[in-house]
């Protein structure tokens, strides 16, 4: 079996040469996976000693944020090299400045993982949520690396659980400690013999708390709400999310929109811009006018997560693609979420649906239902944002319990 994922992991690396010939960001990922050994050698300590983390992207890391956070804050020695598979995370973090290195993760074979060890020479190992690369975990396991997984969560479909899932089994074995979001996670491995699970929730809960404390203000976009009536703001948008949005914004005058999508090179911005039949701007613009527009593109990175204070529901995209964004960013602010069917990795999107604080669209009438009432009911859209804040307050304090118990480790 560790020759097929051995096999695996090499055709996952000729697919992505193939596709880096028209994808940028592949191209990206493979250039700078081709410069992570000389990154590290240039810039870490040969004796070694890192707390290392590993995240996938972008979403990950806001996970793995709050305990590099507390580490420094209560061991400002402490060294750490983060990496990242993804360039949607490493491209925004490469300059992070809590950590002494910021690396991609080179593909799973074991050649790159005993080379990436023997340069970290790691005393801990931090994954998050997702990532379970064998050679990496299993080299960290010989060398008696004391390894863990945080905010991780399982569901009965992955390979763990399956009758021929035996090599992946193994590869979890290799954790010291998993650190599970909920009780189902804890129930799915104990019935593959690993009772060495800690259910604390997920430490993303605490990291949107302390982005709220810190909110960043922007006049431009206070001065683009005041006197509405109803500001949605859409956060991490896809194509296939504008398409539902973009027709009850045009249909409905007296709502504001803000919109940032997930990527905004120019095409896409383009793209945008002639789906709103309304008086539009770019962010980057600065309008001096922006009382008088009905819609504004957020086209600059680092402002989403304080941009939903601005609005009185939020709307978060990747539902309809490959799983939906950050639905707790906004949740903080006691605001109501909309999001597409395409969350069930994210215990946060299942809770808030059953508790009232969150909806999920199956297409344009549903939004336009929710909306609708949303919009009329004061009532309710008062109680679905209340409940949304209460669920985030109620779930915070997982990187405490993590930190507690791995503190001597740091």
């Amino acid at each position: 079996m560790d020759f097929l994922y051995d096999l695996g992991i090499h055709a996952y690396k000729a697919a992505a040469q193939l596709a880096s010939l028209r994808s940028k960001k592949v191209r990206l990922m493979l250039k700078g996976q081709a410069e992570t050994f000389d990154t590290l050698r240039g810039k870490l300590d040969p004796a070694g000693g890192y707390i290392w983390m590993h995240v996938a992207s972008l979403g990950e890391f806001e996970q793995g944020r709050p305990l590099i956070e507390m580490i420094k804050k209560n061991n400002p020695a402490a060294r750490i090299v983060l990496s990242f598979f993804s360039p949607s995370g490493y491209e925004v973090r490469k300059n992070y400045p809590l950590v002494d290195a910021v690396v991609y993760l080179p593909f799973d074979t074991h050649h790159n993982a005993v080379e990436f060890i023997d340069i970290v020479k790691p005393k801990v190992a931090i994954f998050v949520k997702y990532e379970f690369w064998s050679n990496y975990l299993r080299t960290l396991k010989k060398r008696g690396v004391p390894t863990y997984i945080i905010s991780a969560i399982f569901r009965p479909s992955q390979s763990f659980f399956k009758p021929w899932g035996g090599h992946f089994r193994g590869t979890l074995r290799c954790f010291d400690r998993l650190y599970v979001q909920n009780d189902e996670s804890r129930q799915l491995l104990a019935g593959i013999g690993m009772d060495n699970v800690v259910v604390c929730g997920d430490t993303r809960f605490d990291r949107v708390a302390g982005v709220k404390s810190a909110a960043k203000q922007f006049p431009i976009i206070e001065q683009f709400v005041k006197g509405a009536s109803f500001t949605l703001v859409m956060g991490s948008s896809w194509q296939p999310d504008e398409e539902i949005v973009m027709p009850y914004f045009n249909e409905h005058p007296g709502m504001k929109l803000i919109i940032a999508p997930h990527e905004f090179d120019a095409k896409r911005l383009q793209d945008i811009m002639a789906r709103t039949g309304r008086k539009t701007a770019l962010y980057s613009t600065s309008p001096e006018d922006a009382a008088s527009l009905d819609c504004l593109i957020i086209d600059c990175f680092g402002l989403l997560s304080s941009l939903y204070q601005y609005g009185q529901a939020a709307y978060i995209g990747g539902g309809f693609g490959h799983g939906i964004h950050n639905i707790n960013e906004a949740a903080v602010y006691g605001i109501p979420v909309i999001f597409g069917p395409k969350h069930d990795k994210f215990q946060e999107a299942k809770d808030l649906i059953e508790c009232g604080g969150g909806f999920c669209i199956n297409s344009a009438e549903q939004f336009g239902a929710i909306m609708d009432r949303l919009t009329t009911d004061g009532d309710h859209l008062a109680t679905a944002g209340e409940i949304a804040g209460d669920y985030i307050e109620t779930h915070l304090g997982a990187t405490q319990v993590i930190y507690n118990q791995l503190k001597e480790l740091f």
